[in-house]
């Protein structure tokens, strides 16, 4: 059965603090037409620039970045991956985001306020077939330490294997698979969306040094001590695990559509998931990996 793209019904705004930058920024959804993709605008910039999701704009890793950014020319956004994963898991093609400065809203640090915006908007289906990117040899990225595989599936399903020397992230998993339905949304609105960005003590301490991290506090970020998370609680026991589910699944997101394949990953985080997305659009490139 074909499944034809998707836009939002209306326009909505989000207001939220910028958890690297610490700026306040104003986000505007507005429907797009079929064949638009995900398009960005920094209406707060001359010209208003626009920068669309697509692997080609995806700003290569660095020590420290700690978020997924895209960048167009001189115009860029970060900590893009969050909203992402909502527009994927709720299977929106086509979209103008409107920001009026550098980084998306942190919100609580999940995807769920981006969800629930989304879904009191509601959908409109377009007149347009959707597009898949289709495997046909697998594709693997990484090492023994952490990596991740893609190989053929009928369905878009993604596993997540995370254990750390650590005593609250050791041996967690999870798992999901993508569908249309109202079930699945409602499953990715309750058991997906709420995970929490994290970081180890430690890591904290670093990422303040070097200015970031200026808008996180312990009610958006778990920061994870010996004990567990500092001034907070988990929402999920392996919830770090689903975090990292939904950053790869939002990263995946820049391609604009959905993959029909089983992806593993093992200890994957945003550098290994920008070489994974980077290695699968030059198999686009050769002609060893379609689109349908």
């Amino acid at each position: 059965m074909t499944e034809n793209q998707r836009t939002i019904k209306s326009i909505a705004t989000i207001r939220g603090i910028g958890i690297q930058t610490g700026r306040v920024v104003n986000l505007k959804l507005e429907p797009a037409p079929p064949d638009t993709g995900i398009i960005f605008v920094r209406t707060d910039l001359h010209g208003a620039p626009q920068i669309k999701a697509d692997p080609s704009n995806l700003k290569e890793w660095k020590p420290l970045a700690q978020r997924t950014i895209l960048r167009s020319k001189n115009a860029e956004v970060q900590t893009a991956e969050h909203f992402l994963a909502a527009l994927s898991g709720l299977f929106i093609d086509n979209v103008y985001a409107k920001l009026d400065n550098l980084e998306l809203p942190g919100l609580d640090g999940s995807s769920r306020e981006f969800v629930s915006v989304l879904r009191e908007i509601g959908f409109t289906e377009q007149d347009a077939p959707r597009r898949f990117i289709e495997v046909e040899k697998p594709i693997i990225c990484g090492d023994e330490k952490s990596s991740i595989q893609l190989v053929h599936d009928e369905e878009f399903k993604i596993e997540y294997f995370l254990d750390y020397d650590h005593p609250c992230l050791r041996q967690q998993w999870f798992d999901i698979t993508l569908n249309r339905s109202d079930d699945f949304m409602d499953w990715f609105d309750r058991e997906v969306a709420p995970s929490r960005t994290f970081c180890m003590e430690k890591e904290a301490a670093t990422l303040l040094r070097a200015g970031l991290g200026k808008g996180a506090d312990f009610t958006n970020t778990l920061v994870i001590g010996n004990d567990g998370p500092i001034n907070n609680k988990f929402r999920f026991d392996n919830e770090p695990a689903r975090h990292k589910l939904l950053d790869l699944l939002g990263d995946l997101y820049v391609f604009g559509r959905h993959i029909k394949g089983r992806l593993t990953a093992k200890k994957s985080g945003h550098k290994l998931n920008n070489i994974f997305i980077k290695r699968l659009q030059e198999e686009l490139g050769r002609k060893l990996v379609k689109t349908a």
